[in-house]
């Protein structure tokens, strides 16, 4: 490992468009279940699909529930070392942007700005009305819910519901086309704790490999795109991100 790292460390001293694209991996090592391995988020609960949470209070109740569970995780996660890793090639000045499938909110608690962070799946931390647009904090939707709202509505009489995407949801346009449009132009892109499974999400890498950058994956498990990446890492991301920066921090 001690000589790949060299090597991304290297091309990002070397970089003016460094992309770092991350996945659930990144944030289990905080304690946040993953969704698809054994043990995850639907190895525990049956998924609410958009329509369903659209169409029928008791989906939205069932959906809210499991929100509900979630923040015994979320409420108590903090950005581990992988995530202030990131952040710490921001303040040296190399990050130009992070994209992100996790909806966890870690990465801008770690010191990343909010304008340099593209969130593809949204944000747990927020509540959206599914009408009016209007977003609140999470803190005031529990508030509605330990006041016995099962399923809150908006002032104006819309359904609120996290400001994630649920399965069958449309894709946020604006953040997937910017994604994209960053991605064919780094020269640099690294991917950390992503199967890169699941689209639109999975195919920023590929905007970037086919526009030249250098690709890295840094991941536990095989993904579709092992045998094109210029640089491979097995292992976990504070761990190999932490080795990283030392590097591009030594003269």
């Amino acid at each position: 490992m001690d000589k790949k790292t060299g090597i991304v460390a290297d091309k990002i001293k070397k970089s003016k468009q460094l992309i770092v694209f991350t996945g659930a991996g990144i944030s289990t090592e905080s304690g946040i279940p993953d969704y698809r391995s054994q043990g995850g988020i639907w190895d525990k609960f049956q998924p609410v699909y958009f329509d369903e949470f659209m169409a029928s209070e008791k989906a939205r109740i069932k959906y809210w529930q499991q929100r509900v569970d979630m923040e015994k995780s979320l409420s108590v996660s903090k950005p581990n070392i992988g995530h202030e890793s990131i952040a710490r090639l921001y303040e040296l000045g190399f990050l130009k942007t992070l994209i992100t499938q996790n909806i966890d909110g870690l990465h801008e608690e770690s010191g990343i700005p909010k304008e340099k962070i593209i969130e593809l799946h949204g944000n747990t931390r927020r509540v959206r009305c599914m009408t009016c647009k209007k977003l609140i904090s999470w803190d005031k939707a529990q508030v509605m819910i330990d006041a016995g709202d099962q399923a809150p509505i908006c002032s104006c009489g819309g359904f609120l519901k996290p400001d994630t995407i649920s399965f069958g949801q449309a894709m946020p346009v604006e953040e997937t086309q910017k994604a994209a449009m960053l991605s064919s132009k780094s020269d640099v892109f690294i991917v950390v704790g992503s199967t890169l499974l699941v689209q639109p999400a999975s195919l920023m890498p590929e905007y970037a490999k086919n526009a030249g950058a250098f690709f890295v994956i840094i991941n536990l498990s095989e993904t579709p795109y092992d045998n094109v990446c210029d640089i491979l890492i097995r292992g976990k991301a504070g761990e190999v991100l932490k080795e990283i920066v030392s590097k591009v921090n030594s003269a």
